[in-house]
Formats: structure tokens, C-alpha cells, sequence
């Protein structure tokens, strides 16, 4: 049984990114070393995740549903530290991957990896190109989809290998040294079907709205159905989005380090996350990697 990573989210309402979120780090790290928060504790994610470890937790909706999931994935993390070198922690439609070029998948790549860190991988959105790709996504999703935006609000430091605390969303740690491994990306994968979006963002208003209004609540304000805008619109907008060529995005990451700073008085430290209209086509290396 390895104990190099472990990798922890929490779903609710979620069968799309659970089923991918377990291929990829239950195919590579073993479904072992896999902790799922089930927040209602669901049939389904149940049959889903057999060979997983599953922490049930109550459904109930209320106010401090965010500060309380990541108070609780917090703790989950520091403790299973404990028992393995590296923990991943994220949101259930975030995956962590490595560029093929490297020659080591990430499982192997964390082995060789120096501990008493935080590794902040590249974030990047996929998108469903709606223009240029029909075809449905089954079990894989990159190959049916090629094409990413840049999204440096999505460069989560969110392996860790120390004591450090990761601010509600995960967007920030307290940890005061930038590592952002070349090799390293964050796969964002919320755009990535058209059909499943609808859905997800269904789900969401619908916990949203019985959370109680936008200024009340801790639930960040994307879950509500004001702020979503019109679906098709969005994703007919990707196309707009300047295509660029190649796949060296070294220059984003020299970005992150020279705008390293702290967090203004809070303990956590943070880069610069200006928006890119820039998309990128994923090389073939990377098909069928997720």
C-alpha cells in the first residue's frame, strides 16, 4: 500500500465529477488512498465510490455551509498527514494532473517531490467547445474535449506536505513560499459539458435558495441563480476567447512569483489573478489523461 498521496474532496449532488474525480485518482493513487466527504450521505455515492474511504456527513442546508466544509477538509488533511507525504485536497470537479512530457505520472511525480511544501499547480479551465465539438462525453473527457482558457484563479496550492491552513475556497494558504512545478496543472472541469452544466448549476441554485439570500449565507455568490447569466450564451462565448499557439505557459507562472505577497493582514499569501481572453488546444499527449 503506498503512502506517498492521498487525495480528499467533499460532493453533494455530483455523480458526473465523482465518477471522474475517482478514475483519476483512484486509477492512479488507488481508490484506497481516496477520502470522499458525502454531504448527506447519498446512495449513490455510495455505489460509486465502493473501494474509497467515505466520511458521511448530514445533509441539512444552512448558512455556514462553505466555512464549515472547509473547516472540515482542513482538519481532514492535517490528519491524514499523518499517514501520507502529500495530501491533495479539492473541489470534486478539480483534478490535479501531470504533463506527459515529464514521463512520470502523479502518483510518481509526487514521489520524487520534496516535502514540507505546498505545490501550486497551473489552473486551467476546459471548456466545451460547442462549435466544434458535438461529441458527448462517456468515460473520457479529455479527447472529446481539447480546449482550455487560462484561469490563474483556479492555480490552487492545494498539495500539501506541511502544517498549513487553506483559506475557505482553497484559493489561498498560509504557507509564505510560492512552488509551482512546471509539470503541474489544476483541470477546472465545470465548463466542460454543456448538458452536465445545466444541471450541476441547477443543483446549485436550488441549495443556494435554501441557504437563504446571497448576503446572508457563506455560499460563494456563483451558486446563485443571479449571477449565472444565460447558459448558451457562455458557452457560444468561449469561441471568442483568442486561440494561442503552443503550450508553454512558462510565462504565467514567472507571473505568479513576481506578484507573491501576503494576503494583507490575514496570514495567508497570494498572486496576481488578472483574466486572460486566451485559449489554449491541449496537445495530444494529454488525450485521455482525464
Amino acid at each position: 500500500m503506498q503512502t506517498t498521496a492521498a487525495a480528499v474532496t467533499m460532493v453533494r449532488n455530483d455523480p458526473f465529477f465523482l465518477r471522474a474525480w475517482l478514475r483519476h485518482y483512484g486509477g492512479t493513487l488507488g481508490r484506497e488512498n481516496c477520502y470522499i466527504i458525502s454531504h448527506g450521505r447519498e446512495d449513490e455515492v455510495r455505489g460509486t465510490a465502493q473501494g474509497a474511504n467515505i466520511i458521511g456527513i448530514p445533509g441539512d442546508t444552512h448558512q455556514n455551509f462553505d466555512m464549515k466544509r472547509w473547516r472540515l477538509l482542513n482538519g481532514v488533511a492535517a490528519g491524514l498527514r499523518g499517514y501520507y507525504d502529500h495530501v491533495i485536497v479539492g473541489d470534486v470537479d478539480e483534478l490535479v494532473i501531470v504533463d506527459p512530457d515529464s514521463g512520470m505520472n502523479l502518483l510518481q511525480f509526487l514521489e520524487k517531490s520534496p516535502l514540507r511544501r505546498v505545490l501550486t499547480p497551473l489552473g486551467l479551465e476546459v471548456i466545451h467547445r460547442l462549435d466544434i465539438e458535438p461529441e458527448p462525453i462517456s468515460d473520457q473527457i479529455i479527447g472529446p474535449r481539447r480546449y482550455v482558457r487560462l484561469a490563474p484563479h483556479y492555480s490552487k496550492p492545494c498539495i500539501l506536505s506541511m502544517g498549513t491552513k487553506i483559506a475557505r475556497g482553497g484559493h489561498y494558504t498560509q504557507s509564505d513560499k510560492l512552488n509551482t512545478p512546471d509539470a503541474l496543472y489544476l483541470l477546472h472541469l465545470k465548463f466542460c459539458d454543456f448538458e452536465n452544466y445545466i444541471k450541476v448549476m441547477d443543483q446549485r441554485n436550488a441549495v443556494a435558495r435554501e441557504a437563504g439570500a446571497v448576503e446572508d449565507t457563506s455560499i460563494g455568490r456563483h451558486w446563485f441563480a443571479e449571477a449565472r447569466g444565460e447558459d448558451l450564451a457562455l458557452f457560444e462565448g468561449f469561441k471568442q476567447l483568442q486561440m494561442q499557439q503552443g503550450f508553454d505557459l512558462k510565462w504565467l507562472r514567472k507571473r505568479m512569483h513576481k506578484s507573491w505577497k501576503p494576503r494583507g493582514d490575514t496570514g495567508f499569501w497570494q498572486f496576481g489573478r488578472p483574466e486572460f481572453d486566451h485559449q489554449y488546444c491541449l496537445p495530444e499527449r494529454f488525450i485521455g489523461l482525464v
